[in-house]
Formats: C-alpha cells, structure tokens, sequence
C-alpha cells in the first residue's frame, strides 16, 4: 500500500480574520472567547494542549496534556513531578504551551515561567478525579521504562484492593499541578494565500512579569487601555 505523502496533504485556508481592534484588552479574555468558540463547535478534547519543556542542557521535550483551568494569574495543568516534563521543570522552570485549534483553523501559543500549584489546590483537585484516575496516579511511574503492560495491571489491582471504590484515595507526594504564569500569548487565525494572521500580547514594560519576546517584527500597540498589555502584529 503507497504511504500518503505529507506534502501532498495540503489544505486552503479562509478564516475571516483578526483584527487588533477586536481583541478584548486582555489575553485570558480573549482566550476565554475563543475557548467558549472551541467547545461550542464541539471539538474533541478542547482542553488539550501541547506542552513543550526543555531540560537544563537545553534537550527539548514536548507532549500533550489537559488544561484544568486558566485565569489572570495564568494555566493550569496537573501531572507527575517525577515524570520527564516534572523533571525539566524543576531542572527549568519555563514552558510554552500550544493549543492547535485547527478545525477552526486557529491556534494559542503561550510562554511564561512555570512553578508548583500550592498542595491544598492539588488536593482539592486529586478528590475531584473519578476513582480510577486517582488509582492510576498512583500506579504510573510516569515516564520510567516498564517491563511488560501485565506489570503495570497488576501495580493497578493491587492498588485497587487497597483503595476500593469506597475509599478516600489519598494524594500521592509525587504528584501535583503546575501554573503556568504568561508573559506572551499569540493568537493565531488562518488566511488565505498562508497570509496569516498573528497577534501577540506581551507584558508592558514596567509591569510585573514583563518580559523580553524577540522576534516581533510588526509595531507594538501602546497600552491604552491600561491593562498592562500591548499587542504585537508577526509576520506570518
């Protein structure tokens, strides 16, 4: 059978555009827009989003996972901290994030420093997980090599006989969430001819978490609307 050729996988772009004048003052308003526009399609997995790290010497890493919610202070995302991606963040406390919206022919990409969400919001978000999830928690040795697939149902039974549907599984100490705080958010619409649409919002000089964002070639907006923002139009 002949492979499909990925170069041949083309496809035409036509979204309506985005415009600086329509953008909400703020980027996590805006992502809440198009958030709302992404589970209003009716997209599988909304939530998800690609999660790229990068250890101490600069090996990156990436993977996708769920966000678990978002507001001014930044996204959040649970997972092992002895995992590959715990150990990069600890080792680098700074990620980007992607969400690759494409059937709405539109992406998010954020960036900022990443640092561990308080236990006591670990917590309260570990109980909310159905009871099969918090025994997998605990079963995975995320990221480390496993003998055989049997090995690994069985770590799950034995957990599950310890921990029964009635039980209060408890939060293991090697697991927990993350925040990560952004300092740029771009949104991506798509165009025709791959003239695309790019705007990014980076912190305002002066304000708290503000920093540098090279490779912006477009004028920077100034921040009247006081919300310690300005936009950036990219080059597609």
């Amino acid at each position: 059978m002949e492979t499909p050729k990925p170069a041949a996988l083309r496809q035409a772009y036509s979204g309506h555009g985005l415009d600086e004048a329509a953008l909400a003052p703020d980027p996590i308003e805006q992502f809440g827009v198009w958030f709302a526009d992404v589970v209003a399609a009716g997209l599988p997995e909304p939530n998800a989003t690609v999660l790229a790290t990068a250890s101490a010497d600069a090996v990156p890493s990436a993977r996708t996972v769920l966000l678990k919610g978002y507001g001014p202070d930044g996204f959040r995302f649970f997972t092992n901290h002895t995992s590959r991606k715990g150990r990069e963040l600890r080792e680098n406390p700074r990620a980007c994030l992607v969400f690759p919206w494409h059937a709405l022919q539109r992406q998010v990409i954020v960036t900022g420093s990443v640092a561990r969400l308080p236990a006591a919001e670990t917590a309260d978000y570990f109980r909310s997980r159905p009871h099969g999830s918090r025994l997998g928690a605990w079963a995975s040795r995320q990221s480390s090599v496993l003998a055989s697939r049997a090995d690994l149902e069985a770590r799950y039974a034995e957990l599950a006989a310890r921990w029964p549907a009635e039980a209060d599984v408890p939060v293991p100490d090697f697991w927990g969430g993350y925040l990560l705080t952004h300092e740029t958010v771009e949104f991506w619409q798509g165009r025709a001819n791959r003239l695309h649409d790019r705007l990014r919002y980076v912190r305002a000089a002066g304000t708290p978490g503000a920093a540098g964002a090279p490779g912006g070639t477009g004028a920077t907006e100034p921040d009247s609307s006081g919300s310690g923002w300005v936009v950036e139009r990219l080059f597609p």
